[in-house]
């Protein structure tokens, strides 16, 4: 059956209380951010050390990590922003296997310099591709030599933003260390958010062989705000990767509060992962109960 986690970064605690209240929730696999507030997993301080004590914490809590954040925008416009980014994101890569999942996670990124989620004219460019695929092959092969996998995960405002852009760049990366974290709601726009299992019948015929981890948020119409939107998640030093909600026609919140059709995303990604990791997000920790909830009715309903 699916296996539904959460990210450990919406439990803002020292590594020892996050995992006991995670697993105090019933959750058995988490997606992990390197953040606790005992420890300092920066740039330049991963060691093997504090990785595998993360990795036994979780284990002694029957919460086996089943991937890694290393959220960053990968084609930062500034070179040596994008080079200091790109060096952390390696740095976690090559960490993976002592962490316990060869799977680091990022989206693409966009050439905006103001936010890594709206959308800027050089993503959709020949030159911004190049780049980006650049990019992209470097981390897949870092992430080969250091028995890891980058997943590339698809956000609609970035470089890589549809299914068609998805599919071309896993043909121009034919790379053993590159997989997809697949989250449906990353692919609905203004013009297809009203064909919703058209569209959603058409991201799982495209990609569903390239996925190896899988989100659990939801989508529906911004309304009248078309701003950037994020969430207070209780923690001042969250990242935006966990406040960020949205931006222009699309929202972005929990799941079961959106307009997503969970029935259907469940039964096309149990088809041919029946076992597949499914990682909660885009919620604050208090409306994590309600959340889980939801996400196990609907499993159970479908009998994934």
């Amino acid at each position: 059956m699916i296996q539904p986690g959460i990210f450990s970064g919406y439990f803002p605690y020292d590594l020892a209380t996050a995992a006991d209240k995670i697993r105090a929730h019933g959750f058995n696999t988490v997606q992990l951010d390197l953040h606790f507030k005992d420890m300092d997993l920066g740039r330049g301080q991963i060691t093997v050390d504090k990785c595998e004590h993360i990795r036994n914490t979780f284990r002694d809590h029957n919460l086996p990590i089943s991937c890694i954040s290393g959220y960053t925008n990968i084609v930062h416009p500034d070179p040596e922003e994008r080079r200091r980014r790109n060096d952390y994101l390696k740095e976690i890569i090559a960490h993976a296997q002592h962490l316990g999942s060869p799977y680091v996670i990022s989206e693409t990124g966009t050439f905006a310099t103001d936010s890594d989620w709206v959308h800027h004219p050089h993503n959709k460019t020949d030159e911004g591709w190049d780049q980006c695929r650049a990019v992209i092959q470097e981390l897949s092969q870092h992430a080969y030599d250091h028995g890891a996998v980058f997943l590339l995960e698809t956000y609609v405002n970035n470089v890589v933003g549809s299914v068609e852009e998805t599919l071309r760049m896993f043909s121009e990366v034919d790379h053993p260390g590159l997989g997809l974290l697949m989250d449906p709601t990353n692919y609905f726009e203004d013009h297809n958010i009203d064909q919703m299992d058209k569209t959603l019948n058409q991201v799982f015929d495209a990609l569903s062989d390239k996925i190896c981890i899988a989100h659990a948020k939801d989508v529906k119409r911004a309304g009248g705000d078309k701003s950037e939107k994020h969430s207070d998640i209780g923690d001042a030093d969250a990242a935006e990767s966990h406040t960020f909600r949205g931006v222009g026609e699309i929202e972005l919140p929990a799941p079961g509060l959106g307009a997503l059709n969970y029935d259907l995303y469940l039964r096309r990604l149990a088809k041919r992962h029946p076992n597949i990791p499914i990682i909660i997000e885009h919620l604050t920790e208090d409306d994590v109960p309600r959340a889980k909830a939801f996400l196990d009715g609907r499993l159970r309903a479908n009998g994934v």
